[in-house]
């Protein structure tokens, strides 16, 4: 939310009323491989042209082959449960506005900055949905995907 005082998460554990909007942490970083691109397209059944054929991507305007978008989504999804700031989740509600703003190729390396951007308790109050907004960028600094991520969250609920 435009106006909303960032501020950064140190290395922990956050259950929903932990959290703030505003509040934001980055995580760690990984490298996408050729292996991760083929064993997706084998998982995922998408073996179109773009993710398998490196004449055919650089016939389209891309340096080589390009990794899926969901691929890219995928790992930052894991790259989120592994930050040092440990989100108490219970699911994911859902992502959307999910954008591929750049091709993610084999050695690029990846991370985001995941921000909460809106809060609300259930209708019983027992648990919190976060609306997470993500940055990601490469190892250059180029945004290469972004959207939200809705997850339910545990509550801190001392007794």
């Amino acid at each position: 939310m435009s106006g909303t005082p960032k501020s950064a998460l140190p290395a922990g554990k956050y259950f929903y009323d932990d959290l703030f909007v505003g509040a934001f942490f980055r995580t760690g970083r990984i490298t996408v491989t050729e292996t991760h691109i083929i064993t997706f397209a084998g998982m995922s059944g998408d073996f179109f042209d773009v993710h398998m054929d490196d004449e055919f991507a650089r016939d389209q305007g891309f340096p080589g082959r390009i990794a899926h978008g969901l691929l890219g989504l995928c790992l930052v999804d894991g790259l989120k449960n592994r930050a040092e700031a440990q989100l108490q989740a219970v699911a994911s509600l859902g992502w959307k506005e999910w954008s591929f703003k750049a091709p993610i190729v084999a050695g690029d390396s990846i991370g985001a900055t995941i921000s909460v951007e809106e809060m609300r308790l259930t209708s019983t109050g027992e648990r919190g949905i976060v609306h997470l907004s993500f940055e990601v960028r490469n190892q250059e600094g180029v945004i290469v995907q972004s959207g939200r991520n809705a997850l339910l969250m545990r509550r801190n609920m001392k007794e």
